[in-house]
């Protein structure tokens, strides 16, 4: 189930999307920012950011 997360105007700003046992989001664009595997958050490059689902904290702020 994918779950789209928009700013506080209505406007999308990422995506989360469940891909098998794990949960990725994506920018605006569609560019992936990173996942959570069930245990740990990774960025983009697979270096570990923390323990649990961080995936909002992925999404660039403007």
């Amino acid at each position: 189930m994918n779950q789209i997360l928009k700013d506080r105007y209505g406007v999308k700003i990422g995506e989360i999307r469940d891909e098998g046992s794990r949960k990725t989001v994506y920018d605006k664009y569609g560019v992936r920012l990173g996942y959570y595997d069930g245990r740990y958050t990774y960025d983009k490059y697979g270096v570990r950011v923390g323990e649990g689902d961080l995936l909002a904290a992925l999404l660039p702020r403007f």
